[in-house]
């Protein structure tokens, strides 16, 4: 008897513990502040070097995040639910890069009039809300690319431009950058029409088969991100051309492999791991009332099979 009524009092004794641990552990996250993140996808590894560096940086802040975003960078209504569901959670700040820089601008009403602070990463918005963009300057990084590609085909001839989107702030700069750039810098090249491939590897690579097939002389094609890159050197390949010079942005283990083995000349790479960082930073900042820049420039780096194993262009790429 004895010892039974000593097996219930330790039995009590040890479900009042778990408890009590249950009630803190569940105090302790309450009390952790939370940010929830809304990314234009997954599809490609840039955004999943980006969640990585955010989730690096919420463990150095002590801060709790989620990191979700559409299966497609074009499903902008799938980003839109997205983003509705994180508000209703009543985040204590927002992070969000638009597929659609208009679309998202009621819902971003009511994440300001819930008081909850929103940062911009990736790609900005057409709205004065976000209190600051954790982002690469896109334009600059866009004219370094036809920088390059006019140095390669010699200044002269032919070139066409693929781009992501039209709708994102990163895909109409990273149209414009480069095409200012060549309209300013390269008489001697002639900028075919933009054709936009939706990030989307098949649907660049068939965009490319035409070019190829409308102008066989063309000498360089430049792809706006990682997605349309790798379409644009699919369909050169595809078509059994030669000696079309392409130009891309991002990284990615099939861009390097195209760098390295000449199919693709060169890249501009962003920092998605310290853009991560930076838009946890930010957000915490947020929290905190701190003031916060317009903008937080995270940068970029131009890599070709000249530099690409450089110690500070390899701590950029991801693959």
């Amino acid at each position: 008897m004895k010892i039974r009524r000593a097996g219930a009092a330790v039995a009590a004794l040890a479900l009042a513990l778990g408890l009590a641990a249950c009630s803190s552990g569940a105090g302790a996250e309450e009390d952790t502040p939370y940010i929830a993140i809304v990314s234009k996808g997954f599809q490609h590894q840039f955004w999943q070097a980006v969640k990585q560096g955010a989730q690096e940086e919420a463990e150095r802040q002590n801060v709790r995040i989620t990191f979700d975003g559409p299966a497609d960078e074009t499903d902008i209504e799938g980003q839109i639910d997205i983003l509705g569901n994180a508000i209703t959670k009543k985040p204590d700040a927002l992070g969000f890069a638009a597929i659609d820089s208009n679309a998202a601008a009621p819902l971003l009403e009511q994440a300001k009039g819930a008081g909850i602070p929103v940062i911009a990463f990736d790609s900005g918005v057409d709205s004065d809300i976000p209190l600051t963009i954790a982002a690469t300057d896109n334009k600059a990084a866009a004219a370094e690319a036809a920088k390059h590609l006019a140095d390669l085909v010699g200044g002269k001839g032919t070139v066409a431009m693929v781009v992501h989107d039209q709708t994102s702030q990163s895909g109409t700069d990273r149209r414009d950058g480069f095409a200012e750039w060549m309209k300013a810098n390269a008489p001697g090249i002639t900028l075919l029409p933009v054709q936009y491939g939706g990030s989307d590897q098949g649907k660049s690579a068939d965009i490319t088969k035409s070019i190829l097939q409308a102008h066989p002389d063309i000498a360089g094609i430049y792809g706006s991100n990682e997605g349309t890159a790798i379409g644009i050197v699919k369909g050169i390949q595809e078509s059994g051309t030669t000696g079309v010079v392409v130009v891309g942005f991002d990284s990615g283990q099939a861009q390097i492999d195209a760098i390295r083995s000449g199919l693709e000349a060169g890249a501009i790479t962003q920092d998605p791991v310290g853009m991560g960082a930076e838009l946890v930073k930010a957000a915490v900042k947020a929290i905190d009332g701190e003031d916060l820049p317009p903008s937080i420039d995270t940068g970029f780096y131009w890599y070709d099979k000249s530099n690409i194993d450089d110690p500070k262009i390899d701590a950029v790429l991801y693959e």
